[in-house]
């Protein structure tokens, strides 16, 4: 069974490159920080109307120099930003920071990203709406340092938020949702001697098949964020489609991770994707570590996802890195679970006992596990060989894609204002 599943799954496995019909430049190693530029400094201004110096964003970007700064008026931009390279590092983009709907990106279906940075440390990119883009609403690649914030990224054929092959970024205070993929994804990750950690603060994705995806994401801090009416909440995972399996070193601490049980399978308002992760996605499920090493899940509240709460299984998915298959030093312990027994999970719990040195708990209103053994949950900290059982890890892996309907446990889910479970997608 899971040789049979591993090579089919395989088969989906593209480039995320594919999924998007974009070409993305060459990763590399992203090096040391680049240094801060001297000054002076200039602002230049970006308007569709009125006194400002430039019409379009990309104007503005075309001129400054690293360290400037750029303020983006109220309107509709249709048009892709690029900043590329060491000159336009420390750019500040700043558009409406209280209220970044009324500062547009445009990307009609037609253009591939609304902000792409390449090359550039340190980048800012500060209140903006992107939308309608054929891959990205906001993306990084080969960078140390970058920050976005005050987003809302929709509707865009990839992913909202987006870094990859970059150290030490930052994403806060945004909303990213009605994605082919992912909201938030950040992913390879460079492996460092000495690691500058990413940080993931505020943010609510909603409406995609994933909440936060992480292939072989490092380093990163994700926390006080809302993973909700996604088909699965988030998910570090390990690839070898991208380099430097598997994911490790995460700390998913203080969220809330609630009904996760969008069936983009039965419809949605994007095109599902048939390639790459998201075919595979057990919906209804929470958190799920597929492979990893030394990710912390802790203190989070979750709650309502009809498959399971939080899930660990072997990263089945690598057949050359065989060695990075292994759960190895992951802990779950500090979470709650079923709002106090108020809008439960489907099981809580599920582990296939993979690894090493896996610990979970203590934990707080679990009430139902998979396997039901006790003894494949250790408490924390724990050290040796975990047990592995061949069949929990042959009916999780049952569970991927739609087939996890057939195990949903469904429970009525307490109110909460302002919020709607989506599970079935209306126009």
């Amino acid at each position: 069974m899971r040789l049979t599943f591993a090579a089919a799954a395989a088969a989906l496995l593209l480039l995320p490159a594919a999924a998007g019909a974009q070409t993305y430049p060459e990763p590399k190693e992203p090096g040391k920080i680049a240094p801060k530029p001297k000054g002076p400094f200039k602002t230049h201004t970006v308007c569709k109307n009125g006194k400002c110096d430039f019409r379009t964003i990309q104007k503005a970007v075309d001129k400054a120099k690293a360290g400037d700064k750029i303020v983006v008026r109220k309107g509709v931009y249709k048009e892709q930003v690029t900043i590329s390279g060491k000159a336009k590092r420390y750019l500040r983009i700043v558009g409406d920071r209280k209220k970044p709907k009324r500062v547009v990106l445009e990307g009609s279906n037609k253009k591939q990203n609304g902000f792409f940075v390449n090359g550039a440390d340190q980048v800012t990119i500060d209140g903006f709406m992107a939308r309608n883009y054929k891959a990205n609403g906001f993306f990084v690649v080969n960078a140390v340092g970058y920050k976005l914030t005050h987003l809302v990224a929709a509707k865009s054929g990839v992913y909202g938020v987006y870094a990859f092959n970059s150290k030490g970024g930052e994403m806060s205070h945004s909303e990213a949702y009605y994605h082919s993929d992912a909201g938030f994804y950040i992913g390879q990750t460079p492996q460092q001697d000495k690691p500058i950690r990413s940080v993931v603060r505020d943010v609510k994705s909603w409406g995609n098949p994933i909440g936060f995806s992480a292939t072989n994401m490092r380093y990163v801090t994700i926390t006080q964020s809302e993973f909700f009416n996604n088909a699965i909440g988030i998910v570090p995972n390990a690839l070898e489609s991208e380099k430097f399996p598997p994911a490790e070193a995460n700390v998913i601490t203080d969220n809330d991770v609630f009904w996760n049980n969008f069936n983009v399978h039965a419809g949605a308002p994007f095109k599902p994707k048939k390639s790459g992760v998201v075919p595979l996605v057990p919906v209804g499920t929470g958190i799920l570590l597929l492979g990893g090493r030394t990710n912390t899940v802790e203190n989070n509240r979750v709650y309502g996802n009809y498959l399971i709460g939080v899930a660990a299984v072997e990263g089945i998915l690598l057949d050359k890195t065989t060695e990075a298959r292994a759960l190895i030093g992951n802990r779950v312990t500090g979470n709650t679970f079923g709002a106090g027994g108020e809008d439960l999970n489907g099981r809580d719990l599920a582990f296939d006992g993979n690894g090493t040195g896996n610990c979970w708990g203590p934990n707080t209103g679990v009430q139902t596990t998979l396997p039901a053994d006790s003894a494949m949950f250790p408490a924390c900290p724990f050290s040796g060989a975990n047990a592995f059982s061949q069949d929990a890890q042959t009916e999780l892996l049952g569970f991927a894609g739609a087939n996890a309907l057939n195990g949903w446990i469904k429970h009525p889910h307490k109110a909460r204002a302002g919020y709607t479970p989506l599970e079935v997608y209306k126009k």
